[in-house]
């Protein structure tokens, strides 16, 4: 009777996880799309490596209390090294998806933004050596297939912007391979926190060539796009923590449907069915290969392959 009591407690409970976790990622996705949606309202205008310095140097001030406890423990001259790399992968990667945000549809931008977990995949076989079965190349094939959908080269001409995101998934996809490594050596509070640094840094060079003096309305909507952007690794974060990936990561594609909705509403953009098929099926797949890397993780550590946002 007790151990029947006890059971449906824990059931409970793991049912208020889950619902709890549906809510984060929720959030999550609402948080992501209000980046998109204020990078699109500033287009092109401010140059794109400017823009993303500034939101970045805003980041450095709202992680600051993180870095405390890390300067006090000096990180080693290896860990500081990755801390740099990761820097620079991830400052190009922002930079070219600012750049495409300013060009191409908000919800093309974030449909193939979806294809980062399947390079997460392929980046571990080949510089981690982690084993690729059948499922997973499979699944990885079909991810890329979603993305062809999108682009459709042949049928269409395939616009710079296009091509600005989908070069930026694989570096967004290094920089999470980096932070694997670098979890073995600091919290996940500094390594968030020294990614802002550096990629401040990474960033500085490109916005002194293209500077112009930017008026405070951009500035404002810079430093906003800082604070959602720190909100949703925040409530990513707890979604991950609070239910398993095969359910948080499908719901990862309602921020398309945000995107797509927030493009059409507010900025005329028209609804292309073809990007919803090919985002649906990138979706799945990259679904299917973070199941199978919870269920390696038990065995071997394999990390997530969610948290490859700007």
């Amino acid at each position: 009777m007790k151990a029947a009591r006890t059971s449906r407690l824990g059931a409970a409970a793991a049912d208020n996880n889950v619902a709890a976790g549906v809510w984060w990622m929720l959030l999550t996705t609402v948080l992501f799309v209000c980046v998109t949606a204020i990078v699109r309202y500033l287009g092109s205008d401010i140059p794109a490596s400017q823009a993303a310095f500034i939101r970045y140097l805003v980041g450095c001030f709202l992680v600051l209390p993180t870095l405390v406890p890390l300067f006090r423990l000096r990180p080693s001259g290896s860990a500081m090294g990755l801390f740099a790399l990761r820097g620079v992968v991830h400052g190009i990667a922002v930079t070219l998806w600012f750049y495409a945000m300013a060009r191409i549809p908000i919800a093309e931008v974030t449909a193939i933004g979806y294809t980062a977990p399947i390079f997460v995949t392929i980046g571990a076989w080949v510089f981690f050596r982690e084993r690729l079965h059948a499922r997973r190349i499979a699944a990885v094939c079909i991810g890329l297939l979603g993305a062809l959908i999108i682009l459709r080269p042949g049928f269409q001409a395939v616009q710079l912007g296009a091509l600005a995101q989908l070069a930026a998934a694989p570096l967004f996809a290094a920089s999470f391979l980096i932070a694997k490594q670098l979890t073995r050596q600091a919290s996940a509070g500094a390594i968030v926190g020294m990614l802002s640094i550096f990629c401040t840094i990474t960033l500085l060079p490109g916005a002194i060539v293209n500077w112009r003096e930017p008026s405070w309305e951009e500035l404002a909507w810079l430093s906003l796009t800082a604070v959602f952007a720190t909100a949703g690794h925040y409530t990513l974060t707890r979604a991950i923590h609070a239910a398993p990936l095969t359910v948080t990561q499908p719901l990862g594609f309602l921020q398309l449907v945000w995107a797509a909705i927030l493009g059409m509403m507010a900025f005329g953009e028209p609804l292309d069915p073809f990007v919803f098929v090919g985002g649906g099926i990138i979706v799945a797949a990259a679904t299917f290969i973070s199941h199978r890397e919870m269920l390696a993780s038990r065995r071997s550590q394999t990390p997530t392959s969610l948290e490859t946002k700007s």
